[in-house]
């Protein structure tokens, strides 16, 4: 079997458990290409991203004009595929705030991707999150490439299930992947009841070997890390509220934000306005070996999300036996257990998010101490990257099968 994985931005720093799931499928013998619509344009800050954008092959990565010039060669050659694919894509643009013209776009990028499987020997394309490249994936298919699978994540796809075309990309596909229970059912309420068997669960993974020798928790009061973008969704002004409102009767908590985005100057605007400038640190994007570092300087993580799929910096964090505080939304519940290894608190509630803060605060080193134990039994037996990779194989056997 020779497999394509087809993603619109990649390697991106956000996307890292990608290489990590392509990485662990190529232990298992499988061959991945990786096909890219674009880089990332930002820059990467880790030497692992860098080594895997060298493996990718990007569809925008050479001449615009040999590019539509191909794709249209292509469509000739095939007019009554190019016809379906045509009034498919307009079909998907009329439900869709893209529009027609850039529909058009991912029916050239498809063109191309379907003439390169071809050319590559790809016998099946997986696609991360429901987007671009789950589009391009299910024309390309349309224009006779080979079939397609796609992992959905959310939230985004969940926001917006019919101008993303859910319902037909599921139909489409071999079979979609959901990272939790909670995915699922999302995707069940969009999907035809003939097509809920297609959606399997496969969680994202971790290297447990990355993290073989947990250390232990930092000496001196409590240091709290908040990994990821900084963004809308990802709940950091209600967190800089809630680290205010505990430090009145903790001031020695301080807080760590990981990460960069869109919304790091309103939180240094919120940091400041608060007098929290000595008690919270923005590091800006870090690598993998920096995330395990910063777990091990710290003494828990928060996620105060209002959004997610399921995090796998919640899994980094478990199994390196750090308790955690996070939002009870989406897929988390069905990872993080309130009093055993960590608090669940509503999303949006600073004064819940808070009292989480100050339980955890005052927790003897012991409780602390068994929580990370059972957060890290309960991370590693859950979220493998191998035993992922083995389901996954498994389901692009049947994929790609005769009766598949």
């Amino acid at each position: 079997m020779r497999l394509g994985y087809l993603l619109n931005t990649y390697p991106m720093t956000s996307t890292t458990f990608i290489r990590r799931e392509i990485r662990a499928l190529e232990r298992r013998g499988l061959s991945v290409v990786r096909l890219a619509v674009r880089p990332d344009r930002q820059g990467l800050v880790d030497a692992e991203d860098a080594a895997e954008r060298a493996r990718t092959e990007f569809v925008l990565g050479g001449s615009r004009a040999r590019l539509v010039l191909s794709a249209l060669a292509r469509l000739a050659r095939r007019p009554r595929r190019a016809v379906e694919a045509l009034r498919l894509a307009l079909a998907c643009a009329r439900r869709s705030e893209a529009g027609a013209l850039l529909h058009l776009v991912y029916l050239i990028e498809a063109a191309h991707v379907a003439r390169r499987a071809q050319a590559l020997g790809l016998t099946h394309l997986h696609a991360h999150f429901g987007t671009n490249a789950a589009t391009v994936a299910m024309l390309a298919r349309v224009l006779g490439g080979p079939p397609y699978s796609v992992t959905v994540h959310g939230p985004e796809e969940f926001d917006r299930p019919v101008a993303l075309a859910l319902r037909e990309k599921i139909a489409r596909a071999a079979f979609v992947a959901a990272v939790s229970s909670f995915g699922r059912a999302q995707l069940w309420r969009w999907a035809a009841p003939g097509d809920w068997g297609k959606v399997q669960i496969v969680p994202c993974g971790i290297e447990p070997s990355a993290f073989a020798t947990p250390a232990p928790p930092p000496p001196g009061p409590v240091r709290l890390l908040c990994i990821g973008r900084l963004a809308e969704q990802k709940g950091q002004l209600v967190l800089i509220e809630a680290l205010a409102r505990a430090r009145a009767a903790r001031p020695e908590l301080t807080l760590t934000l990981a990460g960069d985005g869109p919304m790091r100057g309103a939180l240094e605007a919120a940091i400041a306005a608060r007098g929290l400038g000595a008690a919270v640190a923005i590091t800006g994007w870090v690598d993998e070996a920096r995330v395990r570092a910063e777990l091990a300087a710290h003494h828990a993580l928060v996620l105060p999300s209002f959004a997610e799929g399921l995090p796998v910096v919640l899994m980094e964090a478990m199994a390196a036996a750090r308790p955690v505080i996070a939002t009870w939304v989406a897929g988390i519940p069905e990872l993080v257990r309130p009093g055993s290894d960590g608090w669940l608190v509503p999303a949006g509630d600073a004064a819940a998010l808070a009292a989480a803060m100050l339980e955890l605060a005052a927790a003897p080193p012991a409780r602390l101490a068994a929580m990370g134990a059972a957060a890290r039994a309960r991370a590693l037996a859950r979220h493998d990257i191998d035993a992922a990779a083995e389901r996954l194989a498994a389901l692009f056997a049947g994929a790609v099968s005769p009766g598949g």
